[in-house]
Parts: C-alpha cells; sequence; structure tokens
C-alpha cells in the first residue's frame, strides 16, 4: 500500500499502453488520463490516500519481474509455471485473468528486453474494508473524471475488471460469511450472507461445515457476489435450483452517489431486479450478497470420454448427436452435464446428479453407453455416489485454467434438440467448429421456471428455454497479436454464427461471451435492455460504472492508448 510521496512518485514514472494521439487531447467528453493536465498531483493523490486509511495501493504489473531493468530467472519462472491458473492473479491488487485485454504489456511470455508497461492495467486500487472507502473512491473519481472500475478477483473473460488509466476498488479481501435463517413470503429457509469477496470455494467449505450447499461455478475461485451471480452464473447444481441469479435474496450496495443501500424484493426491488442477472459492475458496488443455500444430500457424478482413434469422424458425430438428443431426459431430472468437444476427443466431465441416486443417474447415461458400444467406440465410464456436493466437486470438476483461451457463446434452445432435422443441424455446427481447431462446450442444464419457482429478476430470459449454454474457445497464443485477432474475428463471423443460426431469437450468456457479439445488447441482455439502462441511470447517474459489453457502455469508447471518451451511444467498443 501507498504510505508515502516517494512510492507515488515512484508509479507516477511508469510507461502508459502508447502515446496520446495529439486527436485525444483531455476534454469534457473524455476520463481524465495519467499525461493530461487535469490529472492529480501528488499530494492530491496522497491526500487521497489518508482519506482511506492509507489503502491505496500503486500498480506494479504482477509480471514486472520478466522484464529488464528488473528481470528476475526465478522468479519469472514461477510465474510462468503458474500463470494459467486463477491463484497466481487474484491475490494481486491489478492482474486479470483475460489475455486479450492485457495487450501484450506485461506478461511471462513476451521477451525480457520489451519494457513492461502499465498499458491496460488499473493505475490504482483500493484495498476497501469499509463502505466509508469505496464512497470516497466513488466520490474521488467523479471529482477528478477518472475511469472506475470494480474488482475483486480479476476473474472476467472480456476484461471487465481493468482499465487503462482507472482507479478500482478492491473487494477481494471482504471475506465475511454469516448463515441464516430466511423467511419472507417468497422464501423460507437456509440463507448464507457474503461478503463480496467470497469466492466458490469458501462458500462450498463454509456451507458444507454445517451440512449445506450453495450453487457457485465450476471454477472455484469465482467470486460469487460478482459478476457471477450479477450475471447469471452456471453451476452443476442449476438443473435442481436453477442459476446463481435465482438464489439471491438480498444486496448491499454502495450506488454512484456513495449511498449504502439494501435492495431485495421489498426495498430498492428495481435495483434488486437489476444486479440479480443485468451484469456486473454496473449498478453500483455491491458489498454483500445473501442467497439461498440449500440442505446437502448425496450427489451421484460420473465421466464419460473416448478419444477419436480408430474410429472415422461420421462414427464420432453420430455419438455427438445421439448425447445430445439425450439432454432433455438427463436435466429434467436435475442433472446438470458437462460435455467438451475437439476434434480428437469427446468427454462429459462430469455429469452431477445432486440428490440423484446413483441407480438412476447411470440409468440416464445407458442409452448413451449403449449406442457407444454399437458405434464400435471404446470409451472410458467412471461412476460414483458421494456422500456431500464438495466430495463430488473435489473429486470430478476439472481443474480450470485462465488466460489459455478466448471464448464466444450461445444459449441452446430446447427445441433444438428435440427435433430430429434441428437436431441434425447442430451437428453441422459442431463440425463447422471443430474443423476451424476449436473447442465446442456445452453446459447442459434446465433453468426453467419450473425449477426455479417464485423468482424475480434480470437473467436473460433465454436461459429459460435453453436446454444448453454453448461455449465455443480457441487457444490464445501470447506475443502473437495478429493470428490472435485473426482468431477474434473468426469466433465472431464464424464460430458463433454457426450455433446462433439454430436460435436467432435465443441469446448468449454474458459472462463467457464474445465482445464483438452483433447486437449484444439483446443477445446479452434480451427484452431487459431497455429497462436496465433506465435503472442503471438512476443509481449511476454520473455514468461512473463501465464494463465492455455492460448496460450502458455503448454510451463510452476506448482507444488504442486506453483513453475513454464518450461516443455518439451507437455501439461499445475497444481498440487495444
Amino acid at each position: 500500500m501507498l504510505s508515502n510521496t516517494l512510492k507515488v512518485g515512484a508509479l507516477l514514472g511508469l510507461a502508459i499502453a502508447s502515446p496520446v494521439h495529439a486527436s485525444e487531447s483531455s476534454s469534457n467528453e473524455c476520463r481524465c488520463f495519467p499525461t493530461d493536465d487535469c490529472w492529480p498531483s501528488v499530494s492530491v493523490w496522497n491526500a487521497f490516500n489518508q482519506s482511506v486509511d492509507g489503502r491505496l495501493v500503486a500498480t506494479v504489473p504482477l509480471a514486472t519481474s520478466c522484464h529488464a531493468p528488473h528481470y528476475n530467472k526465478e522468479i519469472c519462472d514461477e510465474l510462468r509455471e503458474g500463470w494459467d491458473m486463477p491463484e497466481e492473479h487474484y491475490k494481486s491488487s491489478s492482474s486479470f485473468m483475460a489475455p486479450f485485454f492485457t495487450n501484450g504489456t506485461c506478461d511471462p511470455y513476451h521477451p525480457v528486453s520489451k519494457p513492461c508497461r502499465l498499458g491496460n492495467f488499473v493505475r490504482y486500487a483500493v484495498n476497501v474494508s469499509t463502505p466509508t472507502h469505496v464512497a470516497k473512491t466513488l466520490q474521488f473519481a467523479t471529482e477528478h473524471n477518472i475511469r472506475f472500475i470494480i474488482r475483486n478477483t480479476g476473474h472476467d473473460y472480456n476484461g471487465k475488471s481493468t482499465g487503462a488509466g482507472a482507479i478500482s476498488v478492491w473487494t477481494h479481501h471482504l471475506k465475511d460469511i454469516e448463515f441464516k435463517d430466511w423467511s419472507d413470503k417468497y422464501y423460507t429457509g437456509k440463507a448464507a450472507k457474503l461478503g463480496a469477496g467470497i469466492q466458490g470455494i469458501e462458500a462450498y467449505e463454509a456451507a458444507h461445515e454445517r451440512g449445506l450447499r450453495m450453487v457457485s461455478g465450476e471454477c472455484p475461485t469465482v467470486g460469487l457476489a460478482g459478476g457471477y451471480s450479477q450475471g447469471g452464473g452456471h453451476s452443476a447444481l442449476n438443473s435442481r435450483y436453477g442459476l446463481g441469479a435465482d438464489q439471491v435474496l438480498e444486496w448491499e450496495v454502495i450506488d454512484g452517489n456513495g449511498n449504502f443501500l439494501t435492495a431485495n424484493r421489498e426495498e430498492n426491488t428495481d435495483l434488486y431486479w437489476a444486479l440479480s442477472g443485468g451484469g456486473g459492475g454496473t449498478y453500483g458496488v455491491v458489498w454483500s450478497m445473501t442467497s439461498k443455500a440449500h440442505e446437502d444430500t448425496k450427489v451421484s457424478g460420473l465421466n464419460l470420454t473416448f478419444t477419436t482413434t480408430g474410429i472415422s469422424d461420421e462414427t464420432f458425430f453420430k455419438a455427438v448427436e445421439f448425447y445430445n438428443s439425450r439432454l432433455p431426459y438427463i436435466v429434467d431430472e436435475g442433472v446438470m452435464s458437462l460435455c467438451f468437444l475437439t476434434n480428437t476427443s469427446f468427454a462429459v466431465e462430469p455429469m452431477t446428479g445432486p440428490g440423484v441416486p446413483l441407480a438412476k443417474l447411470e440409468s440416464l447415461i445407458e442409452p448413451v453407453l449403449k449406442e457407444f458400444t454399437r458405434l464400435g467406440i471404446n470409451y472410458t465410464y467412471q461412476s460414483e455416489e458421494f456422500d456431500s456436493y464438495l466430495d463430488q466437486f473435489n473429486t470430478q470438476v476439472p481443474v480450470v485454467t485462465v488466460g489459455v483461451a478466448q471464448y464466444g457463446s450461445w444459449l441452446l434452445p430446447r427445441t433444438v434438440v428435440e427435433s430430429s432435422n434441428d437436431l441434425h443441424e447442430l451437428t453441422n455446427s459442431i463440425r463447422t467448429v471443430l474443423a476451424e481447431d476449436a473447442t465446442f462446450t456445452t453446459v447442459a442444464v434446465n433453468v426453467s421456471k419450473e425449477v426455479t419457482g417464485d423468482v424475480y429478476n434480470a437473467v436473460n430470459p433465454a436461459w429459460r428455454t435453453a436446454i444448453a449454454h454453448t461455449l465455443m474457445s480457441t487457444v490464445w497464443e501470447y506475443d502473437e497479436p495478429k493470428k490472435m485477432q485473426e482468431k477474434r474475428d473468426l469466433m465472431t463471423n464464424k464460430l458463433v454464427p454457426a450455433v446462433s443460426r439454430l436460435g436467432p431469437n435465443s441469446g448468449a450468456y454474458l459472462n463467457e461471451c464474445d465482445f464483438q457479439q452483433p447486437n449484444w445488447q439483446y443477445a446479452f441482455y434480451g427484452k431487459n435492455y431497455q429497462t436496465l439502462r433506465s435503472i442503471k441511470q438512476k443509481y449511476d447517474p454520473h455514468h461512473l460504472f463501465y464494463g465492455l459489453t455492460a448496460v450502458g457502455s455503448e454510451d463510452w469508447t476506448v482507444s488504442y492508448s486506453g483513453r475513454m471518451c464518450r461516443s455518439n451511444g451507437s455501439a461499445s467498443h475497444i481498440e487495444i
């Protein structure tokens, strides 16, 4: 943390991403940038630091030790070894896990001689421990017209948790957790109040100790109260309880005026509705989230894999098509099935049945096994019943890496797999994706109203009629910007359209999406978009909260240098 003028002055000497173009001079239409005359002086920053109890953190990029003149081989080798794991990043106040948005400024994979720049990293972070710290940071950003960012773990595929020349509130250390009995006319049962910094595995373990389980993601380190629940939140428990956003009972949030608000179904209901599925980082700074906690029971799980060795392409895609045809029968029993396809492999890892007896889960997959055998496929199969969800999660859910891919997605309507013609078209779409050496993932769930019950939120309506969230990904290669942009455009122009054509009126999961998605307002938010915009205006009157493809982001553009300026309102884009 900053504690004296020397440290602040040292930071101000670091380089930014690139020289500012002459046409980008500071104006009231642009956020103040570090090279501008409006940028606060060292003394102003130090005064602000004192006002937040010395909790201002100056950004030093995590990979500084991988570049001259601070190169340290031992440290850099260690960083490189763990760079694709979330744990390497979320302990930092500035590092993030979306490689496209680092713009090659400072990582372990570029030449040592390449200078380590601040680039798209936030300039400062406030390690907040009280709501007052948040309010003071919002006030400071407003007074000095500085870009503002909300950051917890940096686990965001589209760079929402960072921004050049920005100040952020860092919520990662807000780790309070309180279990309680909740009773109102909408829900009666166990609940947990989670600080904004609580991560999935922390919630899982705390609930497990009390004989409970909570809905969170397959990645154990994701921030539960952040973009995960605010953006919807898929989970192995979705088909039993609904999405992450469907669990939320109450929010505590600091709005754009610095007011500390409680939002639930009876108080600030519009804000409650928007935060529950309408996207993270755009209506206020969440301080805590209270969500349903469910009784833990036995959980059945299974893995099923095979490779293309010894079989034809035709056989492979027949197997894929048959598996997809069985998805309604599987998810309607409260099961989630996670399937990864490449041009050389098929892997269900895992299929999860909370409260589903092992014999029942095995009966659901039996037709698939019989068809694989008939096709002559040599598969590997393992099934097991566990005493708790945490046991199954720790045993069967694969390790989730970061910084290794870029993504696009589409919510696949249930009707596609219920029609033989549409099912065949889905197979053709998968062929198109795999032919480009991409991975095709299906997160098969049922989150219809029959599963969720009485919920009130802004979740993309396309989720309610979907059979799966489909995710397309291409491998990331550091220090290959031209190649990666080509892959990015491939995602936008070919891979996502290959699937979206099957359900053009559906949408995409906004937490795992193509940030270049055309018509993103409808694709990510559906019919809720205009209502969400009006709610944002109410709680964010100074237009502080911004994230690429977040509600209202079309009002801004971010240039190659990182400068953020008002747009003509036609589109949200970034040119880093």
